[in-house]
């Protein structure tokens, strides 16, 4: 199991900002965030407050890097690659992030479309995760 001093605390928060960044723009007017709105059902007049949206949405994104960092550094040593982030990564995203958002969507009775969208997101999400924390050696 790995120990804290394993980790690269800097690039764990490094990657997280960079997924808060990716996050900004997929769920933007220039990308996906129109359709998202839509398909969501998403009400502006009934937004929560954006300190605590984006504050909770910053913390969540520093939770799941340091959690692929565990998992590659656990599965793969401290210096784990690019390739071996990479795979936790896609592993993560897909088989576990992605596939729970399909069954809670389809009980919900949400679009394949919002699915895709979140689902998207996440995984290119946690790429960026692997992208940052492979290639910080």
């Amino acid at each position: 199991m790995a120990a804290m001093e394993d980790l690269n605390l800097l690039a764990i928060v490094v990657a997280a900002v960079a997924s808060f960044l990716l996050g900004g723009l997929w769920y933007s007017p220039a990308l996906f965030g129109k359709v998202w709105m839509k398909e969501a059902g998403y009400d502006e007049s009934q937004q929560g407050h954006p300190g605590k949206v984006f504050g909770f949405a910053l913390l969540f994104s520093l939770v799941a890097a340091w959690a692929l960092a565990r998992v590659a550094t656990d599965w793969f040593g401290a210096d784990f690659s690019l390739h071996q982030a990479l795979h936790v990564a896609l592993m993560g995203s897909v088989g576990f992030v992605a596939a729970s958002f399909g069954v809670n969507y389809q009980f919900a009775q949400h679009s394949f479309k919002l699915w895709a969208i979140d689902a998207g997101y996440h995984i290119g999400q946690f790429m960026l995760f692997a992208v940052v924390l492979g290639l910080w050696k």
